[in-house]
């Protein structure tokens, strides 16, 4: 008999979050994009003003808390340009701002209040829209372990919904706290949430996150 209500489901999410094969992604939560002086003013508004970017960085703390890997996914670009896209109107438009994610540049420093701790793993990419697709991400998550990975950030239009296709497309278990991303306008996250990551990967709260992070430890299940 399956487990059922609200103690099996809690037990099923601590399950997929143990330590040892789980990972926390975080997406563009660099000062250039939801940082004071963003390129993007709106989303980085909305980011900080529905607590998502503060939500992020809770799940960052209870992370290293608990011993679960944490890996930063950046965006940024050359300043000549070379390797990135412009086969689209969002890349024309993002080379055009008056903030520049240049490699080296505050712009791709990781925003506050996130800390940053030494084990955590920062991969940047030049080109594309998703932190997975052709980035070391993929290749990292697998010589970790990984069996879930919980997306954060930014953001909900674009890279978040990237990321979670790509990463079960590749196999893994994907978890997304609803109150750690954020996009533009304010009201179209949940919808997307509801409408389509709902379908693909398991939806929680940074609160539910926390909770499993800080249960008792359980052995890992064994690898099929």
């Amino acid at each position: 008999m399956g487990r059922g209500g609200t103690a099996g489901r809690r037990e099923e999410l601590e399950e997929r979050l143990h330590p040892d094969s789980a990972v926390l992604l975080t997406i563009e939560c660099q000062q250039g994009v939801v940082g004071t002086e963003s390129a993007l003013p709106e989303l980085a508004a909305v980011a900080r003003k529905s607590g998502a970017l503060a939500n992020v960085a809770r799940l960052v703390d209870a992370a290293h808390g608990a011993g679960v890997q944490v890996l930063h996914a950046v965006a940024e670009r050359r300043p000549d340009g070379r390797g990135s896209n412009d086969n689209a109107r969002l890349f024309r438009a993002a080379a055009r701002l008056p903030v520049q994610q240049h490699s080296g540049s505050t712009a791709v420093r990781i925003a506050e209040p996130i800390q940053v701790a030494d084990e955590d793993l920062v991969v940047r990419r030049l080109h594309g829209l998703s932190p997975l697709a052709g980035t070391d991400v993929d290749a990292l998550l697998r010589n970790l372990g990984c069996r879930t990975l919980v997306v954060t950030g930014v953001s909900a239009n674009v890279a978040v919904p990237n990321a979670v296709f790509d990463a079960v497309n590749l196999g893994y278990t994907v978890v997304v706290p609803r109150d750690a991303i954020a996009g533009v306008p304010a009201d179209y996250t949940p919808a997307m949430i509801r409408n389509t990551l709902a379908l693909v990967a398991t939806i929680a709260t940074t609160d539910d996150l926390l909770a499993a992070w800080k249960a008792p430890r359980r052995p890992a299940a064994a690898r099929p």
